[in-house]
C-alpha cells in the first residue's frame, strides 16, 4: 500500500473507532441534570435530617457519658451507633440503611424509560457512542451523586461531633468511618442497580417508581417482620428443650434473617463502627458460647479483624449489585430502539 493510500485509510479508521470516553460524556450530562434538579436537594435534606435527628437527641447523653468514662477510645464512633433509650430512634447507621436506598431508586427508576418516553433515546444512540456507554454512564452518574450526598452527610455529622461535643477522631476511627462510608456506597449502589433494572424493564417511569418504592418499603419496613415470622416457623426457639437446641435454632433463625440485604448491611455497619463487636452470629453450641464469652470480655477488634468478620457480607452485597446491573445491561443491549 502506497503512502497516499495509507493517508486515505487513516481517517476511515478514526471514524469507525470507538470513542474512548463515551460513557463519561453521558455521565457528565447526567450529573449536571441530577445536581440541578429539585429531587437532589429534597433527598439530600431527607437523608441529612434522618442522620442528624438521632444525633441531636443523643448528643447530651453522649457528652455526659463521655465525661464519666476514663477510656475514651472509639468515642467518636459512638456518634454513629448510639441510640437514645428514652426515645425510639435508631442510630445513624440504622437511619442511613433505611433511608439511603431511596437515593438509589430515585436516581435510577427513570434513567432509561424517561428517555424512551420523551423520544430522546434514539437520538442519544445516534451519536458516536455505543449502547453500553448509556447504561454505564447513567449508573456512574447516579453513583457519583449519591457518593457526594453520603460524604456530605458524614462530614456534617463529624463536624457536629467535633464542634459541639469536642470529640476528635483518631486515625483508627477515621479508617473505620471511611470503610463504613464505602460500605454505604455499596449498599446504595445495589438499589441504584435495581432502579436501573426497573427503568429498563418497565416502560412507564411512574410504574417503575411504584415498584421500586414498594420493594424498598417491603424490605425496609415489613421485610424483617415477614422473614422473622418465617424463621419463627422454621426454627421456633421457644420450643427448644435444651440450651444447646435453643442456640442451634437461634443460629438458624439468624441465618434466615440474613436473606435480607438490609440485615447484611446493618450487621456489617455495626461491626465496622463498634470495635467491641466480636461476632455477627450467635454461637450454635454451648462450647462456642463459653469460648465467645471468654474472648469477648474487654476485647476490641482491630480494623483487620473486623474486616475479616464482615467480608462475606460485603461480597454478598457486591454480588447482588453486580447481578442487578448485569440484568439491566443485558436487557438494554437486547432491546429494540425505534425512532
Amino acid at each position: 500500500m502506497t503512502a497516499e493510500a495509507q493517508a486515505q485509510a487513516q481517517p476511515a479508521r478514526a471514524v469507525i473507532s470507538r470513542p474512548p470516553s463515551g460513557w463519561r460524556v453521558v455521565a457528565q450530562k447526567e450529573i449536571a441534570d441530577h445536581v440541578s434538579s429539585a429531587r437532589f436537594y429534597v433527598l439530600l435534606l431527607m437523608l441529612g435530617a434522618a442522620a442528624i435527628v438521632p444525633l441531636y437527641f443523643a448528643s447530651d447523653a453522649i457528652r455526659s457519658v463521655a465525661s464519666q468514662v476514663q477510656d475514651t477510645r472509639n468515642a467518636f464512633l459512638v456518634l454513629f451507633i448510639y441510640a437514645p433509650s428514652d426515645i425510639p430512634i435508631p442510630p445513624v447507621f440504622g437511619f442511613v440503611g433505611i433511608v439511603a436506598p431511596l437515593l438509589g431508586v430515585a436516581f435510577a427508576f427513570d434513567a432509561i424509560n424517561s428517555e424512551r418516553a420523551e423520544g430522546t433515546l434514539p437520538r442519544l444512540l445516534s451519536q458516536p457512542i455505543y449502547r453500553d456507554d448509556v447504561v454505564n454512564g447513567k449508573f456512574a452518574a447516579g453513583l457519583a451523586v449519591i457518593t457526594i450526598v453520603l460524604v456530605a452527610v458524614v462530614g456534617v455529622i463529624s463536624g457536629f461531633g467535633i464542634v459541639r461535643l469536642g470529640i476528635v477522631p483518631s486515625l483508627g476511627e477515621v479508617i473505620r468511618l471511611l470503610a463504613w462510608l464505602a460500605l454505604s456506597v455499596v449498599w446504595v449502589s445495589l438499589w441504584l442497580a435495581f432502579g436501573l433494572l426497573l427503568s429498563v424493564v418497565i416502560r412507564r417511569a411512574a410504574t417503575a417508581a411504584l415498584v421500586g418504592f414498594g420493594v424498598w418499603l417491603l424490605v425496609a419496613i415489613f421485610g424483617q417482620l415477614i422473614v422473622g415470622l418465617i424463621a419463627g416457623i422454621v426454627a421456633p426457639v421457644a420450643s427448644a428443650g435444651t440450651i444447646g437446641e435453643a442456640l442451634s435454632l437461634t443460629a438458624l433463625s439468624e441465618t434466615i434473617l440474613r436473606l435480607l440485604p438490609l440485615t447484611l448491611y446493618q450487621e456489617a455497619s455495626r461491626v465496622l463502627l463498634n470495635p467491641s463487636v466480636t461476632t455477627v452470629a450467635t454461637p450454635s453450641t454451648i462450647g462456642q458460647l463459653q469460648q465467645w464469652q471468654q474472648q469477648a470480655e474487654g476485647q476490641l477488634l482491630t480494623f483487620d479483624q473486623s474486616a475479616l468478620l464482615i467480608w462475606p457480607h460485603v461480597v454478598a452485597l457486591i454480588a447482588l449489585t453486580a447481578t442487578c446491573f448485569a440484568a439491566a445491561y443485558v436487557r438494554f443491549m437486547r432491546q429494540e430502539v425505534r425512532a
